[in-house]
């Protein structure tokens, strides 16, 4: 970038550098502005790849993603059996972060008690939902109790680090009232945790203080099985072994077009990487309508794992990744088969008290300052909760 900036002159341009901390984030940006116009001036087109992959992994990459070259964590997870190729990371393409935790309650190392174990979420998140829809579907309130951390996550560009989403007044961290940001909680675990990738859920070991696992999907398997002996619904099992094939063979569909496809549509740093994943995205679309007008649940009549993995992005569709993502091809309620399901699964009892549809649109619109500077946040669609309790067919379809 400085050595664009000084083949086009002027000095006033290349002394932003100068006048800047380099480790600014405000500084980056504004020399990676400078920079594209210089280029378009000066017709340097040759540099532009590069430009665009400092950009992605410099400004995004420690936002929003992973930098291009930067691993997936482990082999087994989503992160990595469906990450963006190394090319189409450079050109733009947003690279989900690894999570970094994946212990399991029920081992030697963590077993299972009641009150032990502690759920770190928030509203808006999609991951983290899926572990409250768990917890709520299984009967697990009374063993592992929950703190719900705030909305707003906030990127300093005034010299501070990122420290993740933040505990409230309302709501601060029981075992450690002193403790302000997610952060805190990651560095028990390991005191040199850097400044990013601060994800939820985050489920704790209060015993060892230490975190057990971070990864939304394996903490649902968990809470599926390994929590049978404390749970008020052990006979209700969401990854029956007869379906675990078929569970796999929507999961390779569904998360990297859909569950992570929203925001590889609302992350992509190129028009390019925004328009392919759009195109997979819709195209997932129509392959899941199609296969909910044959069936109730995904993987058949019994609702699994992948239920609870895709209803949380639905719930988010229209009242965020619609508009805030660019996912505006059509919207969830245009899909028949679609909207119904995610009503039936949003009216069986209990869901309801895991979704926060405020606080979902207040955090997307108030904290992606990159996506939507202003923070304004949208109203629409009207009435959307009120919409979630009409009226489907989906029981009696396939009764």
């Amino acid at each position: 970038i400085i050595s664009t900036l000084r083949a086009c002159q002027p000095v006033r341009t290349r002394c932003i550098y100068l006048h800047c901390t380099s480790g600014c984030l405000m500084a980056l940006k504004l020399l990676v502005s400078r920079a594209f116009t210089c280029l378009k001036q000066s017709h340097l087109q040759t540099q532009l790849p590069l430009i665009r992959t400092m950009a992605t992994s410099s400004v995004q990459g420690d936002i929003f993603g992973s930098k291009p070259g930067e691993g997936t964590g482990d082999k087994n997870s989503d992160q990595s059996k469906f990450a963006v190729s190394e090319e189409e990371a450079k050109q733009g393409a947003y690279k989900r972060p690894a999570t970094a935790f994946h212990d399991q309650v029920g081992s030697d190392k963590y077993p299972l008690e009641a009150g032990r174990y502690h759920l770190y979420v928030a509203w808006a998140c999609p991951w983290a939902h899926r572990t409250l829809l768990m917890r709520k579907l299984k009967g697990l309130e009374d063993v592992v109790p929950v703190t719900m951390l705030g909305w707003f996550l906030e990127w300093p560009e005034d010299g501070r680090p990122y420290r993740g989403w933040p505990f409230t007044k309302e709501d601060p961290d029981p075992y450690h009232p002193e403790f302000e940001y997610l952060h805190d909680v990651y560095k028990l675990s390991d005191p040199e945790y850097p400044y990013k990738k601060l994800s939820v859920p985050v489920l704790f070991d209060t015993k060892t203080e230490t975190i057990v696992n971070n990864e939304s999907s394996e903490i649902i398997r968990m809470f599926n099985k390994e929590f049978n002996a404390l749970a008020k619904h052990p006979e209700l099992d969401f990854a029956p072994e007869d379906l675990e094939s078929a569970m796999e063979e929507v999961n390779q569909l569904v998360y990297p077009n859909i569950n992570d496809g929203v925001y590889r549509c609302g992350f992509a740093g190129s028009q390019e990487a925004y328009d392919t994943a759009c195109v997979k995205l819709f195209d997932a679309m129509e392959q899941v309508e199609q296969r909910l007008d044959k069936q109730r649940y995904l993987c058949g009549d019994r609702m699994t794992l992948s239920d609870i993995r895709f209803v949380t992005t639905l719930l988010r569709f229209d009242i965020v990744y619609h508009t805030h993502f660019k996912c505006n091809k059509k919207r969830l309620a245009e899909f028949p088969n679609l909207w119904a399901y995610t009503r039936d699964i949003y009216q069986m009892e209990g869901v309801e008290d895991t979704f926060n549809a405020l606080e979902t649109r207040k955090h997307y619109f108030g904290s992606h300052r990159k996506i939507n500077p202003l923070g304004i946040v949208a109203q629409g669609p009207a009435n959307y909760e009120e919409s979630l309790k009409a009226p489907h067919d989906r029981v009696t379809r396939f009764a």
